[in-house]
């Protein structure tokens, strides 16, 4: 296996060339930092490490039924958003490395991530990969999108802003400060198309510090203050091969926005894939709960139980897959999820901490 430091090495080098000249210094930088803070973040910084490691750490995963996965799954990985009927929907929202792997990758990351982001240790590993694992079954059996609307008030109450946070989101839009250099034309273009018609000029303003895992790569807002009574927010990322196809495949095809709007999804209508640049809407209504704020309802096991249901949703666009998944499931001992995460888990926090203690 290859040494952490020469598997980041050859990563950034990877991502240097697959960005073209416009891979963000300071944003590698921030990665670099986030990194030394704590175990979880090292996990979501390093999905290019995870992928190259996977099957050294539990080599059986690999003999699992192959289905188009997220990829880079973990407990940040979730949040809100309108669907073309306006409501509000809750599901997995960064597909940025979504790949054809095995499914229970995705299962074994997000118990992964669960088991380091436990501030007081106050529920199981195992009790968390058995939530987990009953979710994703009954969202095999019974796939739907996760609508708020009418349903999980619970969540809902949890994910709606406040009218104080609400000014707020929309105060820091009004202090972003154009970049010292103008964006690339690609982006220009990109958010000129996402914004509504008849929004009028703006000016790109970057964006170096969101995000952990995508860290490095180009993002830019376009805020338009005033269009038909109210303020428009749009963001452009660049896209790269997912960093599965580095270290496990050659298969380079951005699956971003096939997964993401799944026969068993209610997708964003504004979130699109326009060459290797995703475009979103930015809204108080598109939020995620971080473990930093609220890392009590992330570990809940309602929420537990109802990320493995998400994850059915998007692994359920192609029934052949759901049926070879679950011929897989039966075969397999009930601990299997858990044994396969905590071996993960352990692996990723000597790396860490190895990491932390060469200074990076």
């Amino acid at each position: 296996m290859k040494a952490f430091s020469q598997s980041m090495s050859d990563y950034e080098a990877w991502l240097a060339h697959e960005l073209q000249g416009e891979l963000v210094q300071e944003g590698i930088d921030e990665k670099h930092r986030k990194m030394r803070e704590e175990a979880f973040s090292f996990l979501r910084a390093t999905y290019w490490r995870w992928a190259e490691v996977i099957y050294n750490v539990k080599p059986e995963l690999a003999e699992m039924p192959q289905v188009l996965s997220i990829g880079d799954t973990h407990l940040e990985n979730f949040g809100t958003w309108r669907d073309i009927e306006g409501r509000l929907v809750w599901g997995a929202n960064d597909f940025d490395d979504a790949a054809i792997m095995p499914y229970g990758l995705d299962l074994v990351r997000l118990v992964a991530s669960a088991i380091l982001a436990q501030p007081d240790k106050g529920i199981s590993g195992k009790a968390m990969a058995e939530l987990i694992l009953a979710g994703y079954v009954r969202g095999l059996e019974h796939s739907t999108p996760i609508i708020l609307e009418r349903d999980h008030p619970w969540l809902r109450d949890k994910l709606l802003l406040s009218e104080d946070e609400r000014e707020d989101f929309w105060r820091k839009a009004d202090k972003r400060k154009p970049g010292e250099k103008p964006a690339p034309g690609r982006f220009v273009d990109a958010l000129r198309n996402a914004l509504p018609k008849g929004s009028g000029n703006f000016t790109p303003v970057p964006v170096l510090k969101k995000g952990t895992g995508s860290l490095g790569r180009p993002r830019f807002i376009a805020y338009v203050k005033e269009w038909r009574g109210g303020p428009v927010l749009r963001e452009a990322k660049a896209l790269v091969p997912s960093a599965w196809s580095l270290a496990r495949s050659s298969d380079r095809v951005i699956r971003t926005a096939v997964i993401a709007g799944g026969r068993m999804r209610s997708p964003d209508p504004h979130f699109a894939v326009t060459g290797r640049i995703l475009v979103r809407r930015l809204s108080p209504n598109s939020r995620k709960i971080e473990i930093e704020t609220d890392a009590k309802t992330l570990l809940n096991g309602t929420m537990l139980e109802l990320m493995g249901f998400e994850i059915a949703n998007c692994h359920s666009d192609d029934a052949a897959a759901v049926a070879a998944i679950h011929s897989d499931l039966l075969a397999r001992g009930e601990d299997w999820l858990y044994e396969a995460a905590q071996a993960a888990a352990e692996f990723t926090e000597k790396e860490w901490k190895d990491y932390r203690i060469s200074g990076g």
